[in-house]
């Protein structure tokens, strides 16, 4: 029997923002349930420090070089910016000639269903052109706001593609309702559940009676007391030139930290929908993120201490995310591993789940990790990990490159061609910069860097003729 397969993406939840990882102010008990009885990664990855190019790097098997998807899918005009450097063109939707995961599943069997935020483009390009039977909520809009969403979080929403619901429904849990109906009414074969929430991206909106809560345990913490930001300027960015950069230090946000809570509430009555239907033995559950989390822009609302910045930086707060995976009767509970993995892995990966046949010219950037599952953890991944965002970030992050090879990682900056080389497994904080004292290392993989990039023709950020 092929099992079923949640696939639940948070969008800006950052690495320390759930219990399990360390978190002291957020609570997330169904998801640290969920890590007791399966595998949790320390060293998974997204495979861009902004969302959508993460988003079709799953579904494609693809690095976001690789299908074109470099940036954040914008409506208007945003990009290119420009400041010493010209931001490069990239692709603006999930193209249809992409054989996505959900298609290849759908072939195999599968119901599949799509909930949540897409932000893979206009119409055209919504998740049925790309193999989902049933879409909710999914559209171009990147976040609860602007015409999709008149009300932010809470409804009447304006959607598309969801109607309203009662004044004032919290978005979260329509989505899960909708996701619990589909479980429970099921035909009988396996499902494929994109669960892909728009938590806990801006605005940062939760109900009040959460946020309350968080509000006394922010005081009975101390944490009202304590040194809450840094602030450095003035901010790269080209949109924000004149606004500093302003770092959370720590995680205190009561509102933020009712917006996890709701998230991890809302997981737990999909667990308990799959436990009702007496599909959870049947069923892997995955759940991570689709970049780092906001820490140094638009209220900065966690922290991700001890990786350094967060979304829209080349850090490892940028790009390294929580990811647990539970399969009972395959995954033994309780497990750990520091594999590093990334974003087109997911593809294979499902696929050896439900016993079909690899599409290796899709999904050409990802290596299965089954074998992890299967509790071989000695597997590791034989290709390096490579970065390309040659962008500004919206939160003050500037455009490179870079290559993770064993425990080392190097990044380019092209602003400058600076060169920072870090070994994460002694200084997880990206603190002390090694290029100088490894220049054999350095040379080594930057030359990997540049034989990738060139092996998927990514486009390099070119200077700014009219840069003062």
């Amino acid at each position: 029997m092929k099992p079923n397969i949640v696939f639940i993406l948070m969008d800006d939840l950052g690495w320390m923002d759930l219990t399990c990882y360390g978190s002291r102010f957020y609570e997330t008990p169904n998801l640290d349930r969920l890590a007791r009885g399966g595998i949790r990664f320390t060293d998974a990855y997204a495979a861009c420090p902004v969302c959508s190019p993460t988003r079709a790097s799953i579904l494609s098997g693809k690095y976001p070089a690789t299908v074109g998807v470099t940036d954040w899918i914008d409506r208007g005009n945003f990009h290119p910016q420009k400041a010493k450097l010209i931001e490069v063109p990239y692709v603006k939707q999930l193209p249809l000639t992409e054989k996505s995961l959900a298609s290849a599943l759908k072939e195999g069997g599968y119901n599949t269903w799509h909930i949540g935020k897409w932000h893979l483009g206009m119409r055209d390009y919504y998740p049925d052109r790309h193999g989902f039977d049933i879409n909710i909520a999914g559209c171009e809009c990147g976040s609860p706001g602007g015409k999709f969403f008149k009300n932010g979080y809470f409804s009447p929403y304006g959607h598309p593609t969801l109607t309203d619901g009662p004044e004032g429904e919290y978005l979260p849990d329509r989505l899960t309702t909708e996701a619990c109906n589909l479980i429970r009414e099921n035909n009988g074969k396996p499902f494929y559940l994109n669960m892909w929430y728009y938590l806990v991206h801006t605005p940062i909106q939760a109900p009040r009676h959460i946020v309350a809560k968080y509000e006394t345990k922010l005081k009975k913490m101390g944490l009202d007391k304590v040194r809450t930001f840094e602030e450095n300027g003035p901010h790269p960015t080209p949109a924000k030139k004149d606004i500093p950069i302003i770092r959370r230090l720590v995680q205190s946000d009561p509102t933020y930290a009712a917006m996890v809570e709701s998230m991890d509430t809302n997981i737990g009555r999909i667990l308990n929908a799959l436990e009702d239907c007496g599909q959870i033995d049947n069923t892997i559950v995955i759940f991570t993120s689709d970049n780092g989390g906001l820490a140094t822009s638009e209220g900065s609302p966690t922290c991700n201490a001890p990786l350094s910045e967060g979304k829209g930086w080349m850090y490892e707060g940028g790009t390294r995310e929580p990811l647990i995976i539970s399969w009972p009767g395959i995954v033994k509970p309780g497990t750990l591993t520091d594999s590093p993995v990334t974003s087109p892995d997911f593809y294979p990966t499902l696929l050896e789940v439900a016993g079909l046949d690899l599409i290796p010219k899709q999904h050409v950037d990802g290596e299965s990790f089954f074998p992890l599952l299967k509790g071989d953890l000695s597997w590791k991944r034989e290709k390096p990990l490579f970065w390309h965002y040659p962008h500004y970030g919206n939160q003050g992050g500037t455009p490179g490159s870079s290559i993770r090879l064993g425990n080392f990682k190097l990044i380019e900056f092209f602003e400058d061609e600076r060169l920072e080389l870090y070994n994460l497994k002694d200084d997880i904080e990206e603190d002390h910069n090694l290029a100088q004292e490894m220049p054999g290392k350095v040379a080594e993989m930057k030359k990997l860097l540049y034989e990738w990039r060139d092996s998927v023709e990514a486009k390099i950020p070119q200077p700014n003729p009219d840069w003062k």
